[in-house]
């Protein structure tokens, strides 16, 4: 199996790491916990955001949206939360899209998407990324899968036994720590090993 990190920094590849691909929520399939994304063509993108399932009323169909932070109390606590009804013409469904190789783009032109839908996401590099406290991660495991819904708690910065690496969480518990104000549990990892969604 070839290494899935080649390259240095400023140019790493992984032809293993599936890009988030946006589709839209009528042609996504069952929606309920998934990520979603909201909008209209030329206006503008809302992420970080959760679906319930597809309500028809009347004649049109609607997707309950709500924020990913709501969706993960309701689901720990089993307690109802508010759910606006969106349009489901207005809603797109995260997918993973076909393993490939991501490039961070190299210049100001190749960065330029189409307003007619969201644009494709292809995880970055944790060593070529400006930030990552609080952004969606993804850690390679030595196997080659992918391990997702984390969340980065740290920058890059010397580890315990001199590796450089990050601390991570999983989702839950850092949308946990926002209602209860209670500290996540963390993990320590190998940088090299973590790409930012």
């Amino acid at each position: 199996m070839p290494d899935p990190f080649s390259g240095q920094a400023g140019g790493w590849e992984h032809e293993g790491l599936r890009p988030i691909v946006p589709t839209p929520a009528n042609m996504a399939g069952p929606l309920r916990g998934r990520r979603v994304l909201i909008g209209l063509p030329g206006m503008g993108w809302r992420a970080d955001l959760r679906a319930d399932e597809k309500v028809v009323q009347g004649s049109r169909t609607y997707v309950p949206v709500m924020s990913e932070s709501e969706w993960y109390r309701a689901e720990a606590e089993q307690t109802e939360v508010f759910a606006p009804m969106v349009p489901v013409e207005r809603v797109w469904a995260e997918e993973y899209g076909l393993a490939g190789t991501a490039v961070l783009p190299s210049d100001m032109i190749s960065r330029l998407v189409s307003l007619d839908g969201p644009p494709r996401r292809s995880p970055v590099s944790a060593l070529d990324a400006d930030v990552i406290t609080g952004r969606r991660v993804v850690q390679i495991l030595d196997n080659g899968h992918e391990r997702r819904d984390l969340r980065g708690v740290t920058e890059v910065h010397s580890g315990d036994e001199g590796d450089v690496c990050v601390r991570v969480t999983t989702e839950l518990d850092w949308y946990r720590w926002g209602w209860t104000g209670r500290a996540p549990s963390t993990l320590e990892v190998p940088v090299n090993t973590l790409w930012v969604e």
